[in-house]
């Protein structure tokens, strides 16, 4: 004990043996973290690679000496990684061998980004993103609804028409829907908002329907002087002026215009036969009185790269991404700075379009997110205070010569970061030079939404999203994508861009939408996938339609619904015959011994599938109801709507009993109570005297009266078999809607039955809701449902 201080300073001690201390510690810390997981396990989940366990370089660089340790060397030696399989003269090139891949189908700009990520298919001619590889199925529908999320929908074809203003305005009107506001109205033709409409056949309309289409029309400079302007009117509401020409009509003739027709990838043939037969007949009508007149048509594939960006966030996400160069217009500084304050896109003009120049996205990368900014003091939205005009939607993307010599990046990616590292202060975002690169850009507003009949019903709460589309040009993809990514937004693909129209309670295409090409492309493709699962199983692991009494278990057999065709026979449900048939066979059929014969048979053959859609189907839905005919009451309100684009009526030899019989209207369906749609389920009508005991059990199920022995109940009702004669249409698409809270499902049903459906209503004074019964093809349990109109 002698020499020992008689006292001890703990600090001073402590201080002495720090060095000890913290290698202790350190020791201990490696020890608990070596015992218990490896280096790769540390990582968050999105940056684990199955390539870490053998790749040092794929783990970052504050756990690679760890990685490094824990690797094998004997094993790695073994494998004998470190020898190329082939000479160096051998080697095939990266770029030859992505070509080579890229023979029967397009690969997207950010394919590799995507094919890391996601599960990809060959859709349409390309190889797409169908979903995330992670589970995000809730995390982007979440992300939807108060976030954003981004698709690449690059895939999307671009049709360019240029030539005189009046002969475009003649191919749109004749070859788009007739119903809602022409191509030609005011409020596209100035080139300040984009325009949603259908396209059909030439001088179809309401036959030979393609599919969706987004009309683009250049901005008019504002120097130019105008072609239509709002009348005064005596009427003083808004719209209720007449509009008239100010100018001659030698302008519009002169004027050379250019629009962008923007279609699904899977009708861009059928559309462009569509324009181009649409313009051979408006320059025949030019040339016959005296007039010389051309016509430009081009096809812009892969001219375009495009992003959707859909959510509340999606305003943030783009000014934070993106930083414009120097404007001088007043009403884009406007717009811009009213992006950090703007809650959500749907507040802005629908379809509403803003061109502008953008620096190199790369020079500012990371980008910093934009805050949203709740405190204003103004009480109107900041977006509400910028208008559509001209002036705002100018953009030099329009310049085919601009688009040409940006295809490629003048810099690449090295060449940035070594000016980046030139740079005193790490991390400082480089300044714009004057060789670097400034690329034109086009924003558009876009809504996925559904107008209800009625604000009582259920789909009226069901959510709209709004969003943004950005449309830069070729070359471009990766840089933009980066920036966009880097701001928090999530990327989804097919399904999730499937998922917002759904739960948007809006009719997808081409899924939901039947009478057209690409819908019967679709089921057949969706049928022989099933089947061929379903052939794969054992019988006792796989449903016996045969035994469940389901007619058509692969494919919605409309020829049937709409009676044009005769149902299939037992033998042939039993061994699985598509009911689908062509039309020599039923060529065949109607010259067979007992088939229908005569006017019957003749009718059947003329009825054509076609689908009633539009903003004027309530109006259209509500005039023909009531009427003693109401084939002859359609047939007149087709006429009328085709008369608003200059088109003849239909041929005098059309008879109102075949256009009633092959339309078909899109549905919405709600269940009452219990339950999940699936895609292709069967709906079926239910007579006055079940549909009372139905409305009875839910009226006491709702009070909570279910338990009295009183009737029957909804387990009793559920578990009547019906017939499948009363068959009247199938779902297109059902499942649990996360917005509703409930199932759902969107669907399609014969004109004539959903008037009957209407009728039933009224006669059982069921406030005009239309009760159906729904039964999934695998079980044999209906559960009742309220029926709604889509359009």
């Amino acid at each position: 004990m002698k020499g020992l201080p008689g006292a001890l300073d703990v600090e001073r001690f402590a201080e002495s043996r720090a060095f000890e201390i913290n290698a202790m510690h350190e020791a201990m810390q490696n020890a608990r973290a070596s015992s218990t997981s490896r280096a790769w396990q540390q990582l968050p989940r999105h940056l684990r690679r199955r390539a870490a366990s053998h790749d040092v370089r794929r783990v970052p660089l504050r756990l690679r000496d760890k990685a490094r340790a824990e690797m094998d060397p004997a094993r790695k030696t073994a494998l004998g990684r470190h020898n190329p399989k082939l000479g160096k003269l051998k080697r095939v090139k990266r770029t030859i061998d992505l070509l080579r891949r890229q023979k029967d189908k397009t690969w997207l700009e950010t394919h590799i980004w995507h094919a890391k990520r996601m599960h990809m298919e060959n859709i349409w001619g390309y190889k797409l993103a169908v979903t995330p590889t992670e589970k995000s199925f809730r995390p982007s529908h979440r992300a939807s609804v108060h976030g954003s999320i981004l698709h690449d929908a690059s895939y999307f074809a671009t049709i360019e028409l240029k030539g005189p203003e009046d002969l475009l305005r003649t191919i749109l009107d004749s070859c788009c829907d007739c119903q809602g506001p022409s191509m030609g109205a005011t409020r596209f033709l100035t080139g300040t908002r984009a325009a949603e409409t259908y396209i059909y056949g030439y001088n179809k309309y309401p036959y030979n329907l393609i599919g969706p289409a987004t009309v683009l029309w250049h901005a008019i400079s504002t120097d130019a002087p105008p072609v239509i302007q709002r009348g005064s009117g005596k009427g003083k509401g808004k719209g209720k002026g007449k509009e008239k020409e100010t100018a001659p009509a030698t302008d519009t003739q002169q004027r050379i215009r250019t629009v962008w027709i923007r279609v699904h990838p899977s009708i861009t043939e059928e559309a462009h036969d569509a324009l181009r037969l649409s313009a051979s007949f408006a320059l025949d009508g030019a040339k016959q009185v005296g007039r010389v007149a051309a016509i430009e048509m081009a096809d812009l594939r892969e001219h375009f790269n495009v992003f959707e960006i859909m959510g509340p966030k999606s305003s943030q996400v783009i000014k934070g991404a993106l930083r414009p160069v120097d404007d001088k217009r007043e009403d884009f500084k406007k717009f811009w700075n009213s992006l950090k304050s703007l809650q959500s896109s749907g507040s802005v003009a629908r379809g509403m379009m803003i061109g502008f120049t953008v620096h190199d996205p790369r020079l500012c990368f990371p980008p910093k997110n934009a805050k949203l900014n709740k405190e204003s003091g103004s009480t109107l939205p900041p977006a509400s205070q910028v208008f559509p005009c001209a002036a705002l939607a100018q953009s030099q993307i329009w310049d085919e010569q601009t688009r040409m010599k940006l295809r490629k990046p003048r810099y690449k990616k090295k060449d940035l970061d070594q000016r980046r590292s030139n740079n005193l202060v790490p991390g400082t975002p480089l300044k714009s030079e004057r060789n670097d690169d400034r690329i034109p850009v086009l924003l558009i507003q876009r809504s996925v939404e559904n107008a209800p009949l009625s604000q009582d019903t259920r789909l009226s709460t069901a959510t709209s999203l709004h969003g943004w589309t950005l449309i830069i040009p070729q070359g471009w993809g990766m840089p933009f994508l980066s920036s966009l990514i880097y701001t928090g937004t999530r990327v989804g693909g097919q399904r999730e861009r499937q998922t917002q129209a759904f739960e948007a309670g809006c009719a997808y295409f081409p899924r939901d939408i039947p009478a057209t090409q690409a819908y019967d492309d679709y089921a057949e493709d969706r049928a022989y996938d099933e089947r061929e699962t379903w052939e794969r199983k054992p019988p006792a692991k796989r449903p016996n339609y045969d035994k469940l009494g389901t007619r058509s278990p692969w494919r919605p057999d409309w020829g049937v619904v709409l009676g044009t065709e005769k149902p299939p026979e037992p033998q042939e449900l039993e061994e699985f015959v598509d009911t689908q048939r062509d039309e020599d066979a039923m060529a065949v059929d109607a010259t067979a011994p007992g088939t229908a014969t005569g006017a019957e048979g003749a009718g059947d053959q003329k009825a054509e599938q076609w689908l009633l859609r539009g903003p004027d189907v309530p109006a259209i839905v509500a005039k023909v109801s009531p009427m003693l005919s109401p084939a002859a009451e359609l047939l007149t309100q087709i006429n009328k709507t085709r008369t608003k684009r200059k088109l003849a009526p239909l041929k005098a030899g059309s008879r109102p009993e075949d256009l009633l019989k092959g339309a078909l209207v899109n549905v919405s369906i709600t269940l009452l109570g219990r339950g999940c749609p699936d895609d292709m389920a069967v709906i079926h009508r239910v007579e006055d005297d079940e549909a009372r005991a139905w409305m009875t059990a839910e009226a006491k199920r709702k009070k909570g009266l279910s338990l009295i022995q009183d009737g029957p109940d909804e387990t009793e009702l559920s578990q009547a078999r019906p017939s499948t004669d009363t068959i009247i249409g199938y779902v297109t698409t059902g499942s649990f809607s996360l917005s509703l809270g409930e199932g759902h499902a969107v669907g399609a049903v014969p004109l004539a039955q959903y008037l009957e459906l209407r009728t039933q209503a009224q006669r059982l004074r069921n406030d005009s809701k239309l009760l159906v019964k729904l039964r999934n093809r695998d079980e044999m349990i209906c559960r009742a449902a309220y029926l709604e109109l889509l359009y």
